[in-house]
């Protein structure tokens, strides 16, 4: 079926102007639908049933989630339709529509007006405001009353992906091993070191919260002001450490260069838009969050990094089947370009260290 098509199974309103491709997104194809007159615009999406097998359940996290931001935000004045993301239902009344014929989920939100998505932190008081904005979205959910579908298996657990990733050693089905022993070299030498950090995830010290689990900058909307509207890309929201939220978005804010940058003389972790993410979370999480996690929240940044490096290299030791690539040889740029931003982190960490517990004082 196409988008047309697809699109008319959904209880939207107005009339269709145009149906054209959003975008150059890794995992799900994203469409812009605009409408005629005062009606709303719309966001198609063909979720990856690769990635999320679960789609039904992604998408009951998602109505769920933000039915409960929702309620809050009007108690507090403000606007539901601009302060969280608005699942447009299917005419059967799902939260999405599955196309028999080519077996494709498909799910719509609104479009938000006169939002903008900002792939890289080009100041300092743009980091700040993510770190508020997800400090926001983590706080409130705090209370939120029921466990949330595990729809990726593992994700963030790095005890699972050391796991997938001796399991993808032995197959080597493509024989790349023997052209990444460097790359390997550097999974291996933070083995133990980051399965003690998770340890901490297993026996309770750091505490299971609704998160978000993908928290790059341009998962946050913001308006024309710069100022923060609400997360988007919801498909990751599951039960996690609200460390693994702020690791993912400092990975992203403080790095110099891009994810899949070939120079990597460009890599390296901006200590200053470190300091403003963090100043900017804590503006909001700091009465929240218990001892160990105030203990921990600079590794976070070496954490997921580092779990970033392990994945991007598994997957080009597999054939590159997770990410989208441009060019045969991408996910290991990927990988090296992570593991020059990694090196920085923790040459780094000391400071980093310092930064958090002045502003925790």
């Amino acid at each position: 079926m196409t988008p047309e098509n697809i699109f008319n199974q959904f209880a939207y309103e107005g009339e269709v102007a145009s149906i054209k491709p959003l975008g150059e997104g890794f995992i799900n194809d994203t469409f812009i639908v605009r409408t005629t007159g005062d009606t709303p615009d719309y966001i198609l999406q063909r979720k990856n049933h690769n990635v999320f097998p679960d789609v039904p359940a992604m998408m009951d996290n998602i109505v769920k989630v933000t039915a409960h931001m929702k309620a809050k935000i009007i108690r507090a004045g403000g606007d539901p339709l601009r302060e969280s993301l608005t699942v447009v239902f299917a005419k059967d009344g799902l939260p999405y529509y599955f196309d028999a014929e080519e077996g494709n989920y498909w799910a719509v939100c609104i479009f938000i007006a006169g939002s903008v998505t900002i792939d890289n932190a080009t100041s300092l008081d743009l980091c700040f405001k993510g770190g508020q904005g997800i400090g926001r979205f983590q706080k409130m959910l705090a209370d939120y009353p029921e466990p949330l579908h595990e729809t990726i298996k593992g994700f963030h657990n790095i005890r699972f992906r050391y796991e997938q990733w001796d399991d993808t050693l032995r197959r080597d089905k493509f024989g790349l091993v023997k052209t990444v022993q460097e790359e390997i070299k550097w999974v291996e030498d933070r083995r133990q070191q980051m399965l003690d950090f998770w340890h901490l995830v297993e026996d309770g010290s750091l505490p299971m919260r609704v998160t978000h689990n993908d928290t790059k900058l341009s998962n946050i909307l913001f308006d024309k002001n710069g100022d923060v509207l609400c997360a988007i890309d919801l498909d990751t929201c599951m039960s996690s450490t609200a460390l693994n939220d702020v690791g993912d978005a400092l990975r992203s804010y403080t790095n110099t260069g891009a994810e899949d940058d070939r120079d990597l003389s460009r890599v390296s972790m901006d200590i200053d838009r470190f300091r403003a993410y963090v100043a900017g979370y804590l503006s909001e999480m700091k009465d929240s969050l218990n001892d160990c996690e105030r203990e921990w929240l600079a590794f976070s940044a070496i954490y997921i990094t580092f779990e970033q490096v392990l994945r991007f290299l598994m997957d080009y030791i597999d054939g590159s089947t997770y990410w989208k690539i441009q060019y045969p040889t991408h996910t290991l740029v990927r990988t090296q370009a992570q593991y020059r931003l990694l090196q920085s982190m923790e040459a780094q960490y000391p400071q980093m260290q310092a930064i958090v517990r002045e502003l925790l004082a």
